[in-house]
């Protein structure tokens, strides 16, 4: 009998446009993941100023949407077909899988709008263990056992490829 709490589950997914220093795609990039995702998208902002890629502190330098629950592991699926089930290795690491899309088309069902334009996304998804909240929790704060807290890459390759059926390319 396996141990329950060593259970790997679906923490969030960040999917995330960046438009670089022209703040006229921004609503075609929010428009965009409303549409992928059907929720509202945030802007974020430049954290420093970046003078060669005409950048300031503080301009709005992209969109993103933050999923949880089933609409994050409904949004992963579809990333996931959308590169055909098969990932980088090096887009794996503790705790976490990164990737890009780099045109939207590539979901299925969904069509080119010439209003939106063309763009590519960033899907991050982190993953955790059942009792990972004692360690981020405000009352009665503790710590999980030695091991518990980080899950391995090659642990975290082998569920991927059992719950969502993709491959590592190498």
């Amino acid at each position: 009998m396996q141990n329950a709490m060593l259970g790997i589950r679906l923490n969030k997914v960040v999917v995330n446009i960046g438009i670089g220093s022209t703040e006229d795609k921004l609503d075609n990039a929010k428009a965009l993941l409303k549409k992928l995702t059907g929720m509202e998208a945030t802007h974020t902002e430049a954290r420093k100023r970046m003078p060669e890629f005409n950048i300031r502190q503080g301009q709005k330098i992209g969109a993103m949407v933050t999923l949880r629950g089933r609409q994050a592991d409904g949004f992963l699926r579809k990333a996931l077909e959308a590169l055909n089930g098969t990932l980088k290795a090096s887009s794996v690491t503790d705790n976490s899988l990164s990737f890009g899309i780099h045109e939207y088309i590539e979901f299925s069902g969904v069509k080119y709008d010439p209003k939106i334009g063309m763009l590519g996304l960033n899907v991050n998804a982190a993953f955790s263990r059942r009792g990972a909240r004692v360690a981020l929790r405000k009352r009665a704060r503790s710590r999980p056992g030695a091991g518990h807290s980080t899950i391995g890459r090659e642990e975290l390759l082998e569920y991927l490829s059992g719950a969502y059926g993709i491959k590592v390319a190498e």
